[in-house]
């Protein structure tokens, strides 16, 4: 098999958590690009709706919403239920919804700790579960979890306890699943984005400051990236091109880490 045939998704089904906007709407389409039909899963049921119309229509894909927060386990539950009832399959799961609080360390509310750990990890934790558990029975599968480059570093000056533990428990969680779950068939990595540039974000990089001057200063490339740099990775992930690649993480960060 040539690596344009396994690079192939023609067939696939694939949940895309937080998928409706930024870079989850981003690895959505590539992953309807090369074939892979859709559950678009997320808390904004307009936004979702907009996506998935917009992906059926350019990629002639299927495309199913669920209106779903996936740190509750009976939605993360519902998602797996409804994506095997639309295409009677799992083939990829790409966990992307997370939130940020910033916030000192001495100061941050629980609440907010709480939220920031519920959405990031434990949605994480939740629906690798519940699609681990079709994986298994099906042989076969892969997830990919979207971690941070916040999970290898401490990013600086802002203050995120929060975001940077939940993410760093991301990378944690990726490797004792591909351990646990590689004699099943399935794979389980994580991609670590550094400072990206969306369009909740554009507005703030554009106008600059003292902040994103020395977040670009301590990037080796020198600016961020933007979402359409996601999308390699997350379709060799999704293929049969990474088929030897499980428990990796991958830093997709211009070089940031590397200092």
């Amino acid at each position: 098999m040539g690596i344009m045939e396994k690079l192939q998704l023609r067939g696939y089904a694939t949940i895309v958590t937080g998928g409706a906007v930024g870079l989850g709407r981003a690895m959505a389409a590539a992953l309807a690009e090369m074939g892979s039909d859709l559950v678009i899963a997320d808390l904004n049921r307009g936004n979702a709706d907009k996506a998935a119309a917009e992906l059926r229509e350019q990629y002639g894909v299927r495309a199913h919403v669920v209106e779903a927060d996936v740190s509750k386990p009976e939605d993360a539950e519902r998602v797996c239920a409804e994506t095997l009832r639309e295409f009677g399959k799992i083939d990829v799961l790409l966990n992307n919804a997370g939130i940020v609080k910033n916030a000192k360390a001495e100061e941050m509310a629980y609440q907010d700790w709480l939220d920031v750990i519920n959405v990031n990890l434990n949605g994480v934790f939740l629906m690798s579960q519940q699609v681990g558990r079709q994986m298994i029975r099906q042989g076969k599968g892969s997830i990919i979890n979207i971690s941070s480059m916040s999970g290898i570093i401490v990013n600086t000056p802002q203050n995120q306890v929060a975001y940077n533990v939940s993410k760093a428990g991301v990378i944690s969680l990726t490797k004792t699943l591909a351990a646990e779950w590689a004699p099943h068939g399935v794979r389980v990595n994580t991609i670590a984005p550094g400072y990206m540039k969306t369009e909740l974000t554009d507005k703030f990089f554009r106008e600059g400051g003292a902040l994103i001057e020395r977040w670009m200063s301590m990037t080796p490339m020198g600016r961020p990236g933007v979402p359409d740099e996601l999308q390699g990775i997350a379709v060799y992930l999704a293929s049969e091109a990474s088929s030897f690649t499980t428990g990796a993480v991958f830093s997709i960060d211009g070089g940031y880490t590397a200092w």
